[in-house]
């Protein structure tokens, strides 16, 4: 770290430092964590409304649970799910805090716009899922259903640890996904990487892409296609914002140059 406060603080500060922002991130999480617990149904509910949304609830087609903890386990799982993702942004805070004394005020400016696009691209991430990626995508694994037909009745009854596995899945892939820019945006600026280097990459990219695809989602090509061709299109972003920054750092070099 090159400011002032860091260069001014020891080892021990340090950990120190560290320990009381760890501390303070830990307590988010509880409290929210216990926040959640209490409106563990309503968040369930509102996780489970676009697979609902498209089930025969008047003839009594539903969720279920077959082991005697899965209920409880679950509403764990959801609290936890919500109290991680509400709690990002005071954690993010925290790593701010922690971070912003030892750096100068220009290093400022470039990395707290990355620090706040985390948990925007994440939503956005989870936002896509929720809203578009899934209803499509349970639509189509419904259709399997065979309900009116004279051949063997086929119905859904979803298992709840199952349903929320599976959406909190997809929804932590799109989030992850949708950090490429902030990621491969940070090691531009850090010199690590160009956009000349990305461009030589793309073909590369859009093989990793559907490779990660293939791992993150479940097995079948809709929600393969729906998580590989948003990181593709985030990797075409990445190359642009690479070359914005590229474009900065070379007028600022000639600036200075100038002023020499």
């Amino acid at each position: 770290m090159s400011g002032t406060k860091f260069q001014e603080m020891s080892l021990i500060e340090h950990i120190t430092e560290l320990r009381r922002r760890l501390l303070w991130s830990f307590v988010y999480i509880i409290i929210i964590f216990i926040i959640c617990f209490y409106f563990a149904d309503l968040l369930f509910a509102f996780l489970a409304y676009p697979l609902v949304n498209l089930l025969d609830t008047d003839n009594g087609q539903g969720f279920i649970y077959t082991a005697l903890q899965e209920a409880f386990f679950t509403e764990l799982k959801i609290a936890l799910f919500f109290a991680l993702f509400f709690s990002f942004p005071l954690i993010a805070i925290q790593i701010w805090k922690f971070i912003a004394p030892g750096l100068y005020k220009n290093e400022k400016k470039a990395f707290l716009p990355f620090l706040i696009a985390t948990p925007i691209l994440f939503f956005a991430g989870g936002s896509m899922v929720y809203y578009l990626i899934a209803p499509i995508a349970w639509k189509f694994f419904l259709s399997y259903q065979n309900l009116n037909s004279s051949g063997i009745p086929i119905r859904l009854e979803a298992k709840m640890g199952e349903y929320l596995s599976l959406m909190m899945r997809f929804i932590f892939a799109f989030g992850l996904a949708f950090q490429l820019p902030v990621l491969l945006g940070l090691l531009a600026k850090a010199n690590l990487v160009t956009h000349s280097t990305l461009k030589k990459f793309r073909k590369y990219a859009i093989v990793l892409a559907f490779l990660a695809a293939a791992f993150l989602t479940p097995p079948d090509p809709f929600s393969q296609l729906s998580l590989a061709l948003p990181i593709i299109i985030l990797y075409e972003i990445s190359i642009y914002i690479a070359k914005i920054i590229q474009k900065k750092k070379k007028a600022s070099v000639e600036d200075k140059e100038d002023n020499a």
